[in-house]
Formats: C-alpha cells, sequence, structure tokens
C-alpha cells in the first residue's frame, strides 16, 4: 500500500504539471537516526537549482513524516520494506517525476553548499556521462575507496569468509582500485550507491534498479549497465561526508542479506565465465 502524506493528488499526477526540475533526488529510509537524516536534507535543498526530493519510507511505521515541511520534499510512505533499489525504483519508474539528473541519496550523506552546482555543471559539459560520484571521505577526513572494479566471486563472497588479514587486504587493494589514483578523474565499472549524480535520460533508456537484490549489489548491477554505454566518473574536484555504518559486517540479517545479494548478481553475470568482466577489470 503506498501512502501519500503530504498531498491530495495521486501520487502518478505529483508534479506532472509542474517544471521539470534541474535536479531530483531520493532517499530511502528505515528507521533513520532523525537528526542524521535532517542533515542529509538540508545539505540537498542548501542550493539555487531547482530541486525535488522524494523520501521515501520503508519502515513498519511512519515516524519519519514529520522530518521536515518544504514544497520542495514529497514523503512517501510504502508500509512495506521491499528493499533498497525497490524503493528508489517508485520514482525513478515515473520518468515525468523526474529531474533532468537524478541523485540517488544515501541519509548518511553531508555536504556544503556548491556540490550540486558542480556536478550540475560537469554533467551539462559532459553528455557522455550516465552517473558521476564525488569525492567520498569519512567524518574523520579519511579517504573512502568507494571506485571499484566488477566483483568475482572472490571479491563478493571469498572475503567475507576469509580470516587471515594479509590476503583480504590484498583483495581490497585490488577490488577497491587502491592501486589507481583518486586524487584524479576515473571512468569507474562500479561507483558506490551512497550518491549516484544520474543522467535521468539514461536512466529512462537504461532501466532502473534490479529489485531482486533486496539490497547491497543493486548500485552495482545498475551502475555496470550505464558503463556499457556511457562512461560512470569518480569526480574529485567536490567532497562528500559519508558516515558509512558497514552495517553488515556487524549484523548477522544483514550479512546473509548481502550474501545473497551476491550470488544473484553472480548467478546473474556469471560467476567464473565472465568476459565483460574479465575485459574490464583488466585496466
Amino acid at each position: 500500500v503506498l501512502v501519500i502524506k503530504r498531498h491530495v493528488l495521486p501520487f502518478l499526477l505529483i508534479d506532472y504539471c509542474m517544471k521539470k526540475k534541474q535536479i531530483t533526488a531520493s532517499i530511502v529510509l528505515y528507521k533513520n537516526n532523525r537528526k542524521e537524516l535532517k542533515l542529509a536534507i538540508d545539505c540537498f535543498l542548501n542550493t539555487n537549482l531547482a530541486v525535488k526530493l522524494f523520501l521515501i519510507d520503508n519502515s513498519p511505521e511512519p515516524f519519519l513524516e514529520d522530518i521536515i515541511s518544504d514544497e520542495r520534499v514529497e514523503y512517501i510512505y510504502l508500509n512495506v520494506n521491499r528493499g533498497f533499489g525497490a524503493g528508489h525504483n517508485v520514482v525513478l519508474k515515473r520518468t515525468h517525476l523526474l529531474g533532468k539528473y537524478h541523485l540517488i541519496l544515501n541519509p548518511d550523506i553531508q555536504f556544503d553548499n556548491g556540490v550540486l552546482e558542480a556536478l550540475y555543471e560537469y554533467m551539462e559539459q559532459n553528455p557522455d556521462v550516465g552517473n558521476v560520484m564525488p569525492h567520498v571521505i569519512y567524518p574523520n577526513g579519511e579517504l573512502q575507496y568507494l571506485c571499484k572494479l566488477l566483483p568475482t566471486p572472490m571479491d563478493w563472497i571469498g572475503r567475507m569468509f576469509i580470516p587471515i588479514k594479509n590476503i583480504k587486504d590484498k583483495l581490497n587493494n585490488r577490488f577497491e582500485m587502491r592501486f589507481a589514483d583518486y586524487a584524479h578523474e576515473m571512468n569507474v565499472p562500479y561507483l558506490s550507491g551512497c550518491f549516484m549524480f544520474l543522467r535521468s535520460s539514461v536512466i529512462d533508456e537504461i532501466g532502473v534498479f534490479d529489485e531482486g537484490i533486496f539490497m547491497y549489489g543493486e548500485d552495482t548491477d545498475l551502475n555496470r549497465r550505464i558503463y556499457e554505454r556511457y562512461r560512470t566518473m569518480y569526480y574529485p574536484k567536490v567532497t562528500i561526508v559519508h558516515n558509512h555504518a558497514k552495517g553488515s559486517h556487524r549484523n548477522l540479517r544483514l550479512f546473509w542479506i548481502h550474501v545473497k545479494a551476491a550470488i544473484y548478481y553472480l548467478n546473474k553475470w556469471g560467476w567464473i565465465f565472465d568476459k565483460e568482466r574479465a575485459n574490464i577489470n583488466r585496466m
């Protein structure tokens, strides 16, 4: 059941007749920390660009419906949790709702004024780019290695169970492209889903998140499909802060969700025999 809280009009008509936004964004929620979420919302709204934000709530109750009152924000309570990608797809499938660019935004992201403007201008100047991700750091300023190669079974499943730190570090160093220069732009086959600045026309062409993946890996699948036809760029001239919790490393339920996502992805694209992956990962 889809429940809309801010408007009387049915969801499919929301913004249908409004002027197309420059940037829309969606945040999928699930019992989030209110203070952290409010910071992410404020960061997105702190711009002179024409923007619209969709809050898609997967929580068991609409705890967060009063998080903000702003005409640029739409709260959508789903009354069911079908996962991260499926939540974002509520908006992505309604292409008339999307701005020229659409941002997949995590609720634990913060950034300064000017970031959206810089990314908007970058996409305007590079029409062959389908997705762009900025420089991402932890709150302490440490770099997050979120530019990755396409995952092999060892990258996604093997390293979850390998107890030897040296072997795990070696796998991480290659998979997370730590050999690359994160000070320069890179065309990357797998960019993190925490902040995906997408060209909406590309989503209309490529398709939305694969809802067979509940969480973890849906960003890999989508970025890979975009990468087949467009550049998917890491752009380090602007920086965002990601309070990355790595929940699957500490929570048994999330760990199992992560494993199931990896199995689904590898069944779809190939475990051992994935010629495209082999060619791309030779970079």
